[in-house]
């Protein structure tokens, strides 16, 4: 599953300079903690202001704005699903966020994109399943998109990125639940 234009690392998500980042927003595209609240203190009170035109975002689906004073030009708001066990279709949900961040991004002719782990911070979806769902969508997406020239995932700790290298280098996803 090895493609030159996808990129594992750690870093702050709100420096990395793109076409577009990812926000895993909630559903009223407001901000509030974790990599949502970091996106709208860097990118400044104008985000906020066009989110508000937006009237929010259902879960699974998908919004784009500017990036104000981000790095980024856009800003692509997506709302992953909270973990509730795993039998409340939280995967199809999971994978539609990545499905309508890359329609957006085909929409707008946009090169490069830079994700989050979403749904994995205070929505407590376990990283070893998100991770794998993840880059199963980011691949197909490649494949389908060749003007799209470099997919980012930036994880917030040494921990995520290794559970995101392993996911890529196809290891079997551990059995029973890892704490970080």
């Amino acid at each position: 599953m090895s493609d030159s234009r996808l990129e594992l690392i750690q870093g702050d998500i709100t420096k990395i300079s793109s076409d577009a980042i990812v926000n895993a927003a909630n559903t009223s595209l407001l901000g509030g903690g974790g990599v949502d609240g970091a996106i709208h203190r860097a990118a400044g009170p104008e985000l906020v202001m066009e989110c508000r035109m937006l009237n929010g975002c259902p879960t699974g689906e998908a919004r784009i704005t500017r990036g104000y004073k981000l790095p980024a030009r856009h800003v692509i708001h997506t709302v992953g699903p909270r973990w509730q066990g795993g039998g409340r279709s939280e995967a199809g949900y999971l994978a539609r966020c990545y499905q309508s961040v890359f329609a957006l991004v085909e929409k707008h002719g946009l090169r490069s994109v830079v994700f989050p782990s979403i749904s994995t911070g205070i929505f407590g979806y376990p990283i070893e399943k998100a991770s794998r769902i993840a880059l199963r969508e980011i691949h197909a997406a490649l494949q389908r998109l060749p003007q799209l020239e470099k997919v980012t995932v930036v994880l917030f700790t040494p921990w995520d990125l290794e559970v995101y290298q392993r996911a890529l280098a196809g290891e079997p996803e551990p059995a029973g639940e890892l704490g970080r």
